[in-house]
């Protein structure tokens, strides 16, 4: 609804208006006015103060004022003027809506007379509002068939003016076909309505727009306009009729579900709910509803299963198009199936065997197999074909049947599943293909001999291990499998050290592992060969053997041994000499030990473990050699003793200990006057032994005497049988100086043997060794005292070696005449001196020993070794 308009009042039209209730409220006895609406604030109303025959200054002194009964304050009082005017915007309309009279009553309080006087002022209405349509654009439907005259309601127009300010005609734009007429009720608001006056035809024109004016009856006038949209309405007086009668088409068979393979179209003139058409199929089989769907709205067909042109070329369909009220119309819908290459091959085995022996020979059938395609033409036909890598191949028989046979030597070993994949393909285009799988399994024959993975094997076992121990396991393949792959072990038999190898280690036939029957000691056994057969259960069994050497490793369990100087048995220590003057690094005897073990368990250092004299005497850490760290000092004992400790290198180290004596002296002779200075400890001991050593003395000297006497009455019957030695013409003036003895020549021979006197020990007890003497000083040799021949002969032999005419024969008696006496005299000399130089040593060397031992008091007198 379009605002209101007001217009303000001209003054004479308020000042007639303020007269006219003047005169009216004079007249009654009840105080009357008359405004017209739509007065601005502050207006006038009437003159209060004259009507109640006071003075306007009387008003606040007599207490006048409005009273109004719960309603909005609409006047008020001028206490200047005395006058009524108006205290807002009055708005009729909103006051008395409909109402032909507006009239606002209320009292006026004089309220110290406690008088009220009634006031009635009536609004009186302007043309302020125009005329509005409840709808502005309005709709109206018309069947194409109404008849002329008749009526069809519009909306409703309201005005809130009254009088001639309120609604007063219509007016509608030019047509030939519509009018409009105004209905009203009493007075309530009117009504127009649109009247018919001819026929319609929606076909000829289905639209019309019309405007309808609404006036009023106000100076000025006002009105409103709505644009009404009349539509003819179609009625059902036309069927739908199809674009043609026989629709054709031609689709492959592999179209997709849900494809659509047409549309059919039929057209109704017609509109609305009468021009709607509808389509369905008639005459058709259930196979074919099942194929084919159709769109109910639209027409469109399309495929609700899959195509198969194998099944069916050609379908046949009738579609019929109805609208709303029933009218319909028939067509025809032909489709042909085209053929594609949408069916693989396929491959049918009729009969075969699973499993071939790897033994079979070339040629072997193994399977029968038919191909066969469900298109037709070049889409039907269809090749086979395996891979060129396996053992087998086709051969074609009749029908699209083909045989698969092996083409090759199978081996088991090397392939035991043969996956065949036969590939089958047709000649469409594209080509479409399909691959079915022969399992071929190749049964096992024994025609492999299990294996060693290594030609040899090592074992290393330490020693002292536990009998039964487990020490290697042997694992030998067998590529063929079940019985032909079960392998058993053994150990071919031979013997060591006269025992059987079984005696040593033992094989389980079934795991391969060995086990030791023994411990082993790495000094008795260090190594073992073997040979272990490894055999399967085939038939006939196939074996091989591999070499197994077993080698014993050393552990650290033997001591070191000292071989010198040796431990004795009997509780005396060895004494080995120092001379006095020996310098520093001397070397004054070695320790030799040996190790058992090897390696690094026989690597062996030597140190000094205690000292008589600290400082004195060093050991070599690997030669053992016992050297003077220092000089020999006049303070230092004659006897030193040291324990030197040998230790081998083995986890954990073992070591052994000895104890040596060095008795410091620059000689034999000094040796003795040192012990004879020195007073026995025990002189009864002492006494009984050197009876002892002079009765062993004599009687040894008296065995040597005999063996002398002897010795030369042999030689005196030898050379009275011998004749004349006719090489040795020289005489004694041939003979070497050095084959005679005197008595210088004694005194030279005791004289170096005094100074050449060294100390040793034996493996069992310490004994005093002599060495050789230097004979360079002397006039005979150690070895003409040694020799067991004839001492002519031998120096007969001697002397004629290089000059063969000093020996001449006897032609008579064909024996050797001595050229000289001299000869027969040397000879003679020459065992008395044997005999006496071993006599003196012999009893020098007991009194030696004797007083040695005497003088260290370590243990009974050792025996003498020459």
């Amino acid at each position: 609804m379009a605002p209101l308009q007001r217009r303000p009042l001209r003054s004479e039209q308020v000042l007639l208006l303020t007269l006219l209730g003047t005169l009216w409220g004079a007249a009654a006895a009840q105080i009357r006015y008359s405004i017209p609406e739509e007065l601005e604030k502050g207006s006038f109303v009437g003159n209060i103060a004259k009507d109640l025959e006071l003075e306007p200054r009387e008003l606040a002194e007599h207490g006048v004022r409005i009273v109004f009964r719960g309603r909005t304050q609409l006047f008020s009082l001028n206490p200047r003027s005395g006058s009524l005017v108006t205290a807002g915007r009055i708005d009729r309309e909103e006051l008395c809506a409909q109402s032909p009279r507006c009239l606002v009553s209320f009292n006026i309080l004089v309220e110290d007379k406690l008088n009220l006087y009634p006031v009635e002022v009536e609004i009186v209405d302007i043309n302020d509002n125009t005329p509005q349509f409840l709808k502005e654009e309005l709709e109206v439907k018309i069947l194409e068939n109404a008849a002329p005259s008749s009526r069809f309601p519009l909306t409703e127009v309201y005005d809130p003016d009254v009088g001639i300010n309120s609604l007063q005609g219509f007016k509608l734009s030019g047509n030939s076909h519509f009018s409009v007429d105004v209905q009203s009720e009493g007075h309530g608001p009117k009504y127009p309505e649109l009247v018919l006056e001819g026929t319609l035809d929606r076909e000829g024109e289905a639209v019309y727009h019309l405007v309808l004016t609404a006036m009023d009856g106000g100076d000025p006038v006002r009105s409103s306009v709505a644009r009404i949209l009349v539509t003819v309405v179609d009625v059902n007086d036309n069927a739908p009729v199809f674009t043609q009668p026989v629709y054709r088409i031609s689709v492959p068979e592999n179209l997709p579900v849900g494809t659509p393979v047409l549309a059919v179209n039929a057209t109704d003139q017609d509109e609305g709910v009468h021009g709607e058409v509808t389509y369905y199929f008639v005459k058709i089989t259930e196979k074919i509803s099942q194929i084919f769907c159709l769109n109910v709205l639209t027409g469109e067909i399309s495929t609700s299963a899959n195509l198969d042109y194998e099944e069916s070329r050609f379908y046949e369909l009738g579609v019929e198009a109805r609208d709303q009220p029933g009218l319909r119309d028939r067509a025809k819908v032909l489709i042909t199936i085209l053929d594609v290459n949408d069916n693989v091959p396929e491959v049918v085995v009729t009969s075969g065997s699973r499993t071939i022996a790897e033994s079979a020979p070339p040629g072997t059938v193994i399977a029968l197999f038919q191909v066969f395609d469900r298109d037709s033409g070049l889409n039907g036909l269809v090749t086979c074909s395996i891979p060129r890598s396996l053992p087998f191949e086709l051969e074609k028989s009749v029908s699209n049947y083909y045989r698969l046979v092996t083409n090759a030597a199978l081996d088991r070993e090397e392939v035991s599943l043969y996956n065949i994949t036969v590939t089958a393909t047709d000649k469409g285009t594209p080509p479409l293909s399909t691959e079915t799988i022969i399992s071929l399994n190749v049964a096992d024959t024994n025609d492999n001999p299990p294996t060693f993975p290594h030609s040899s094997y090592s074992v290393y076992v330490l020693e002292n291990n536990p009998r039964g121990a487990s020490i290697f396991s042997v694992n030998a393949l067998d590529p063929d499998m079940d019985q032909n792959a079960r392998v058993s072990y053994s150990l071919a038999e031979d013997t060591l050290q006269g025992a059987p190898l079984s005696s040593y280690v033992s094989i389980n036939s079934d795991t391969g592992i060995l086990y030791t029957l023994r411990s082993f000691d790495y000094e008795q056994l260090r190594d073992l060969q073997l040979w272990v057969t490894a055999s399967d259960s085939g038939d006939p069994p196939l074996s091989s053997n591999v070499s197994l050497s077993l080698f014993v490793l050393d552990q650290n369990d033997n001591a070191p041994e000292i071989l010198y100087p040796a431990i004795p048995t009997d509780g005396s220590t060895g004494v080995e000499l120092a001379p006095r003057s020996a310098e520093p690094g001397y070397l004054v005897t070695k320790v030799v030990a040996v190790d058992r073990d090897s390696g690094q368990n026989a690597w062996l250092s030597y140190r000094l473990l205690k000292a008589s004299e600290p400082g004195l005497f060093a050991v070599g850490l690997h030669t053992g050699e016992v050297r003077t760290a220092r000089a020999l000092l006049d303070r230092d004992a004659l006897k030193q003793s040291l324990v030197v400790a040998v230790q081998d290198h083995g986890q954990p180290p073992l070591s052994a200990t000895v104890t040596l004596t060095v008795a410091v002296a620059d000689s034999i002779p000094e040796i003795l006057a040192d012990l004879g200075s020195l007073e026995p400890s025990d002189g009864s001991h002492n006494s009984d032994l050197t009876l002892y050593l002079v009765v062993a003395v004599a009687v040894v000297s008296c065995v040597f005497l005999a063996f002398v006497i002897v010795l030369l009455a042999l030689r005196l019957r030898r050379w009275h049988k011998s004749r004349r030695l006719q090489a040795l013409g020289g005489g004694l003036a041939s003979m070497p100086g050095s084959h005679f003895v005197g008595v210088d020549g004694v005194r030279a021979f005791l004289q170096t043997y005094s100074h050449e006197v060294s100390l040793t020990a034996d493996s069992r007890k310490s004994h005093l060794i002599f060495p050789q003497p230097n004979y360079a000083d002397t006039l005979i040799s150690q070895e003409s005292c040694e020799k067991s021949e004839s001492l002519l002969t031998t120096q007969d032999l001697l002397e004629t070696k290089g000059d063969p005419r000093r020996l001449q024969v006897s032609p008579a008696r064909g024996q050797l005449e001595p050229r000289n006496w001299s000869v027969v005299f040397g000879s003679i000399l020459h065992t008395i001196n044997c005999t006496i130089m071993w006599g003196i040593y012999f009893t020098s060397s007991a009194v030696f020993t004797f007083q040695m031992y005497n003088h260290l008091g370590e243990g009974p007198m050792p025996e003498i070794w020459l």
